[in-house]
């Protein structure tokens, strides 16, 4: 699957999101190696640390199905009412990605309507990963 189609994804995956309190809307498509798509939004909470980003609802709803090798996660986010921006992922979701991807996952990123990839190793230097214990 190409980069832009996974973007879209991401943006209709963004449309669920639930984030009253901050207004700035995220959303997620992560590419397992068999081709199958799982979408994921953030989902705020009230009592601030029940809330989960966008890229852990996917990856969540992917390992819960049986899902273990992944290609690549598409992000897009910004304020609710706003085209999709910027919105790299967060130090625990980066943390996620280290325990289920190898340093080559790419991570796809929109920023003023250019596509940017990076890797995570480029994302996540010196990460801690099961390769430590």
């Amino acid at each position: 699957m190409d980069n832009k189609e996974l973007i879209r994804l991401a943006g209709e995956a963004r449309r669920a999101s639930y984030s009253p309190y901050s207004d700035y809307a995220v959303g997620a498509a992560l590419l397992c190696a068999d081709g199958t798509v799982y979408k994921g939004c953030n989902i705020e909470n009230a009592a601030f640390s029940p809330t989960v980003c966008a890229e852990r609802t996917a990856f969540f709803k992917a390992v819960s199905e049986g899902k273990r090798d992944f290609v690549k996660i598409a992000i897009v986010g910004g304020k609710a009412n706003e085209p999709d921006g910027f919105s790299p992922p967060c130090g625990v979701c980066r943390q996620v990605m280290a325990e289920f991807c190898g340093k080559d996952f790419e991570i796809v990123l929109l920023r003023n309507g250019e596509i940017i990839v990076k890797t995570l190793s480029d994302i996540l230097p010196l990460g801690f990963d099961s390769s430590m214990m």
